[in-house]
């Protein structure tokens, strides 16, 4: 048994709001030996990421404090070093990558200017030096063609590419210990099968030790070595990975094993309306160039699909970024223009303009990714689901609005007495239900859930799933399910059409997706959603 490169003992976090003061992380104790890789798992509010983030004092202090714990790494305590010495530690001999690379890289600096700055501080590197030493991380973290991505901004970047830069730039000075908080959350699942390849190779090349922030229970089983499962800043289990999963001891590690989306959709039934339906739909995107600024080509965003929806079922749609998924949502929906048939409760409404589109919005209702993004923050929860019954059932009186409210909570699972508290005092989940309970006042017909699980913890997701499952049941809805989570959607569509670059890979029941996909992309999909050591990146990549 090696000694350990880091080890927490006895650490405790406290916040103080005040006169008020919050315990996050409670007396927690766990070690990351050489060349290991560790993972703290748990839900949101777990205190995870506090516990990795008081590694390199990265809490807001003086708000943050430690009333209790030490924190060695190599023999010395990180809580009591000096700032200057600690700046010797960060970016050097330990590193961190964040959940979301978008807002951790500068927009205002190109690729080579951030990586170089880390080379700049930390290695007195610059010039020809640092630009061959940038190249060759690009290179290591399978970014293709990288001199030409050494002058693109972030936002020229994909999701994966943009979370490959962020490593090369953790890896710039050859750490001994990265911390990775939730590197792979907001990633589709073939770019994760990807980047937790890359840090597997990454770590055995350069004998890496690892501590790995997670909710992902299927992660944590093919990637760590050892598990610390945390609930209520305290860990109440750890050991090596299969002994934890094999034979779990605590109720709440059973719960997160237990609680992956599970069940199957409603059955479909050919007999039931069709409420929504698209025949040849295209989303094309003009391409200008020269002094005239003439179209020289389009982007095919959406290139030619069919679909039909009827009450009572859902229809999935998957694919990775940027494969044309929530193009064809806002075109069925009439939030972008199009051209094919579209055809929404007997209506065709391909040719509607906005005014005639108006009466049918409260039939036709969508449920954005992030929850929090997608309420206001200035306005009560009981005011952001009755604001659609303002414009579209403007005959209500006020009490009538009110009971409509309440109706809406319940029908979510969600207190009444909460119409009076704002989106901020409320969890991820409970945000995800009043984003659903604020379509839901409206009765709709057809709902476009975009994304409505991703950002959430594994149990809180199956919570989601099983809420939409129940009010499809209920009120016979139809629901278009955009997702890259395949778990997700075979928890819930009847039938499922894979995207990939704005065209129809393969559609079908679901059953047969899922059972026998006849295309190599959707093998390679169903690869790494399932099982994340048989993805085939080759099928991906091309």
């Amino acid at each position: 048994m090696t000694e350990a490169l880091l080890s927490v003992r006895d650490l405790s976090v406290a916040f103080r709001q005040g006169d008020r003061e919050t315990l996050a992380v409670d007396h927690v104790s766990f070690d990351v030996r050489q060349g290991e890789v560790v993972a703290l798992v748990g839900e949101s509010g777990s205190g995870k990421s506090v516990s990795a983030n008081s590694v390199l004092r990265l809490l807001p202090y003086p708000a943050a404090s430690h009333p209790s714990g030490e924190i060695l790494f190599e023999g010395r305590d990180l809580l009591k070093l000096p700032e200057t010495d600690l700046r010797r530690v960060r970016g050097n001999d330990i590193t961190m990558i964040f959940q979301e690379p978008m807002t951790s890289l500068n927009p205002l600096h190109t690729i080579e200017k951030q990586i170089g700055e880390i080379l700049a501080l930390h290695q007195a590197m610059g010039g020809s030096a640092a630009r061959d030493r940038t190249l060759e991380l690009l290179r290591q973290v399978g970014i293709r063609d990288p001199e030409k991505r050494l002058a693109a901004y972030p936002h020229e970047l994909s999701g994966g590419q943009r979370q490959r830069v962020m490593i090369a730039m953790a890896l710039a000075n050859r750490p001994k210990l990265l911390i990775a908080d939730e590197p792979t959350t907001a990633l589709d699942v073939t770019v994760q099968a990807q980047i937790l390849e890359l840090l597997r190779s990454l770590k055995a090349t350069h004998g890496m030790s690892m501590l790995f922030i997670t909710h992902d229970l299927g992660i944590v089983r093919k990637f760590a070595d050892r598990v610390c499962v945390m609930t209520g800043g305290c860990i109440v289990e750890s050991g090596p990975v299969e002994e934890i999963f094999s034979n779990p001891q605590h109720a709440y590690t059973r719960h997160l094993l237990a609680s992956e989306p599970r069940g199957v959709p409603p059955v479909s039934e050919p007999t039931k309306p069709v409420v929504m339906e698209g025949k040849d739909i295209r989303v094309w995107y003009p391409v200008k160039a020269g002094f005239l600024r003439k179209v020289v080509d389009h982007v095919k965003a959406v290139d030619g699909v069919d679909m039909v929806l009827r009450a009572g079922q859902t229809l999935g749609v998957v694919g990775e970024s940027g494969s044309g998924k929530t193009t064809l949502g806002l075109a069925l929906a009439r939030m972008i223009s199009s051209t094919g048939r579209i055809s929404f409760i007997g209506q065709e409404i391909d040719r509607y303009t906005h005014s005639y589109m108006r009466p049918l919005r409260n039939r036709l209702q969508i449920v954005f990714q992030d929850p929090y993004g997608a309420l206001s923050p200035r306005m009560s929860v009981g005011e952001i689901i009755a604001e659609g019954l303002r414009v579209h059932e403007r005959a209500l009186s006020a009490d009538e609005r009110d009971a409509r409210v309440c109706w809406a909570l319940e029908e979510v699972g969600l207190d009444t007495t909460t119409r009076w508290r704002y989106p901020h005092e409320f969890s991820g989940g409970q945000r995800q239900r009043i984003a659903i309970a604020r379509a839901m006042v409206l009765k709709p017909r057809f709902v476009m859930l975009d994304e409505p699980t991703s950002a959430l913890d594994m149990s809180v997701q199956a919570q989601v799933v099983d809420l939409l499952r129940d009010l499809q049941k209920r009120h016979d809805l139809a629901y278009l399910f955009i997702s890259h989570d395949l778990r997700v959607v075979k928890a819930l569509a009847n039938d499922v059409i894979v995207m990939r670059m704005g065209q129809v890979v393969e559609q079908g029941p679901a059953g047969e997706i899922f059972g026998n996909p006849k295309t190599e992309y959707t093998r390679a999909l169903l690869a790494a959603a399932f099982n994340l050591e048989a993805v085939s990146t080759t099928a991906i990549s091309q």
